[in-house]
């Protein structure tokens, strides 16, 4: 059976600018950094997976640029396989972040470029690639009908399809009952579910809302306690790994979902994928960036070994 990983999904040039607080409109303040590095969710994700010792191809469009040039540099890196559509019409895409320097908590613009213009015909292109997968992945920068018809062609596949709903967008009952997994943070959550997840009870009805849509099992990252799998027939709170102190919980999700993803395609269960995906994000918020601070695959093992127990409750 293939183990293969299939992302669909953006990549962008991160540029990061570190400050006590945002300005307010009109206003010039001094920051303390500015970092430029490479990102977007369905690469960030990607490179992730990579790492963490998954056959990882990741489908895209880049402009014909400087920052195309960093991000086949930073998949050669982490051993990933693009499908890339170059686009010499467009830009590949930027993000603006402003990262609070006191929490590491952050806010992000983004401008997909050429990943924006990502078609059903790049979708249909792949195929082949998407139906012969053991997971397929992808989440909302890029344009949805493209997202929709993938989820399409992995599903008559038989592939499992993995949707991480950011950033926050109205989903249709359709596209959800397409997803074996949905895999929203706390925000996202709430957005589709209009449930507001302020603790752990609310994060458990939201997930059974969307299994009430047709979803087949819901992940709520649910950031410093963790993670909570819903599926109907159980219920897991999977807490975070201590891994150092937190520098940065930007690509926390993005690192989640990579490992989990290779989790699922390695045959792992449902609680050992999370305590996987957990262990991969617990490591990443110790460092700065997004796709540089995703963890090898012998770091997370050497985390999960040192912590043996499940560290997991029925909820």
């Amino acid at each position: 059976m293939s183990s293969r990983i299939v992302i669909l999904g953006v990549f962008v040039a991160d540029t990061a600018y570190r400050a006590d607080r945002q300005p307010k409109m009109g206003e010039t303040i001094l920051g303390h950094s500015f970092a430029l590095g490479p990102g977007g969710k369905g690469s960030n994700q990607s490179v992730a997976a990579a790492m963490a010792g998954g056959d990882v191809h990741f489908i895209t469009r880049l402009g014909v640029d400087p920052f195309a040039d960093m991000a086949r540099a930073t998949w050669a890196k982490a051993g990933l396989h693009p499908a890339v559509k170059d686009d010499p019409d467009s830009y590949t895409g930027a993000a603006y972040i402003f990262l609070e320097a006191a929490t590491g908590n952050n806010a992000i613009i983004i401008a997909p470029g050429a990943a924006g213009r990502i078609s059903v015909q790049d979708i249909e292109d792949r195929r082949d690639l998407i139906a012969g997968a053991s997971v397929f992945v992808t989440q909302l920068e890029q344009p949805m009908e493209a997202a929709l018809r993938a989820l399409h062609i992995a599903r008559a596949a038989g592939v499992r399809t993995i949707l991480n709903p950011a950033p926050a967008a109205p989903l249709t009952d359709e596209m959800l009952a397409l997803c074996d997994i949905v895999t929203p943070n706390e925000t996202e959550a709430e957005g589709i579910t209009g449930i507001a997840v302020a603790t752990v009870e609310d994060a458990k009805r939201a997930a059974a809302a969307l299994l009430n849509r047709g979803v087949g099992a819901a992940v709520i990252t649910l950031g410093e306690r963790g993670a909570l799998y819903h599926d109907g027939a159980q219920t897991l709170l999977v807490p975070p790994f201590k891994a150092g102190p937190v520098v940065e919980t930007t690509g926390a999700g993005d690192a989640f979902n990579g490992g989990f993803a290779v989790a699922l395609a390695e045959g792992m269960s449902p609680l050992d994928a999370m305590r996987f995906g957990c262990a991969t994000a617990s490591i990443s918020v110790t460092r700065p960036g997004t796709a540089p601070s995703m963890p090898a695959r012998a770091e997370i093992d050497a985390l999960l070994a040192a912590n043996p127990s499940p560290g997991t409750e029925s909820v």
